[in-house]
């Protein structure tokens, strides 16, 4: 089937299915490993938890503002469809091209890796050895059994998302619902029978507002993926009343379940405990909690929290790079909607294609760590947005209006520039890299528009 401007996908998705991809995407094992790092910036138990719930309400208001937007426009590719209406083709560009390369692609080959490596514990021969290397001019293609593993993940799931939305909403609703229960049934066996105590709940003194915004970046990147229902906003049933109880509902349970653990880590350990950690957070609270006997049952939900994370990302990728092709900005082929299936396929594939890539010269995470802070500023760009659609369009029918408009999402824009602005000046040198590899989607994008011209 060629790709055709009119090509559409089926809207099959509840409000549920929505709600499990966004949650899916968002609990991964950031959340194992992030609170040692707010830790250095809020050093008391009191400014700990207050920055996840600052986190969480920050995150439901962009949900809030991305709600409205994916019922103005219930179509799929998310940022890329905002930030084109609101300021133009070379930003909606921009975004997607930084999913393709790094968001999405980058993330769902560390992800893999990660993966593979948790399952080393059970199996001894999926080591690091290299199997395979070949030099290249700019990296090294090099093979071991982990990234074999990686690479048989990547394309798994790739295999089911593109089989159709039936297969792949089981899959993921399956992986959602399993991660959340077995994070919960931790907390609860934490508090239950854990051997920890309520005096390290203290206070303690409130850092100053630079350290605040230090420790926001690690909590939003835990948060960050909460607009994981947008992608999918064109597959979401009656998209006017689901699209924001997607959004909402996958949100709040975020929110409910990084704050229970996260009171359930101060709980096993002082605060002043985490900083410094050398191994996850979540490990040190289970020793502290249970001794060194749960090491595998922890592995377990390792995988389940990375394999529910890199199927999550493989399902909502492909949807931003099918809405850049569908308007002539991306490789026509991406454009296709498979006749059977009624899927993006060969955007899906194209992305475990990169993230292949990604996994056999080990580039990955230097793509994720340059990168980072762009899911931070294009979601602020994307919910200020909705201020000018609002001024552009003030009779354009809002089945959804934000809550909180015009100071939540006002909030949210400046509260996330900022912290994009603090590390940019806090850690220059890869946040340098990370604007250049955006700005290198410039050409790429002069190319698409002169061809579409011409076509």
């Amino acid at each position: 089937m060629p790709p055709q401007a009119t090509a559409s996908l089926e809207r099959r998705l509840g409000p549920l299915d929505a709600a499990a991809v966004v949650v899916s995407n968002v609990i991964g094992s950031g959340i194992l490993i992030t609170p040692a790092f707010i830790a250095i910036n809020a050093p008391s138990a009191g400014a700990m938890l207050a920055v996840w719930l600052a986190g969480g309400l920050l995150a439901f208001a962009g949900a809030m503002a991305y709600a409205e937007l994916a019922t103005l426009r219930p179509r799929a590719g998310g940022e890329y469809v905002y930030l084109r209406a609101a300021f133009g083709e070379l930003a909606g560009f921009l975004t997607g091209w930084t999913s393709f390369v790094a968001g999405f692609s980058g993330a769902i080959a560390a992800s893999a890796v990660g993966l593979a490596s948790y399952v080393s514990r059970f199996v001894p021969a999926v080591d690091d050895s290299t199997l395979l290397e070949l030099p290249l001019a700019f990296t090294t293609l090099a093979l071991t059994p982990q990234r074999t593993l990686a690479i048989v993940a990547i394309l798994a799931l790739s295999y089911v998302h593109a089989r159709g939305l039936g297969p792949g909403r089981i899959v993921q609703n399956l992986l959602a619902v399993a991660k959340v229960l077995l994070l919960l049934g931790f907390v609860a066996a934490g508090f239950a029978i854990g051997r920890g105590t309520m005096a390290h709940f203290d206070m303690g003194a409130p850092p100053a507002m630079s350290n605040w915004l230090l420790a926001l970046v690690p909590a939003m990147f835990s948060y960050s993926g909460w607009n994981a229902a947008a992608y999918v906003a064109e597959e979401i049933r009656d998209p006017d009343r689901n699209v924001p109880r997607a959004f909402a509902l996958g949100t709040v349970t975020i929110v409910l379940v990084y704050i229970a653990l996260n009171l359930l880590y101060v709980y096993a350990m002082p605060v002043s405990d985490l900083v410094g950690l050398r191994v996850r957070v979540i490990d040190a609270a289970a020793d502290r909690l249970f001794g060194t006997t749960v090491g595998d049952l922890l592995t377990v939900l390792t995988l389940f929290i990375l394999t529910g994370s890199i199927s999550a990302m493989v399902f909502a990728g492909p949807r931003v790079y099918f809405a850049m092709a569908r308007d002539g900005l991306f490789f026509a082929p991406a454009a296709r909607v498979h006749p059977h299936h009624r899927t993006p396929a060969f955007a899906t594939w194209m992305q475990a294609g990169w993230s292949c890539l990604l996994v056999v010269t080990g580039t990955f995470g230097q793509l994720v760590d340059y990168t980072g802070f762009s899911v931070i500023l294009f979601s602020a760009v994307a919910v200020g947005g909705l201020f000018v659609l609002r001024r552009r369009e003030p009779d354009a029918p809002r089945p959804f209006s934000a809550l909180g408009y015009p100071v939540a999402p006002a909030i949210f824009v400046v509260v996330s520039l900022a912290i994009v602005v603090n590390a940019i000046v806090s850690n220059p040198g890869p946040s340098l890299a990370g604007v250049g590899i955006i700005l290198a989607g410039v050409p790429l994008y002069l190319w698409f528009s002169a061809r579409r011209r011409v076509a």
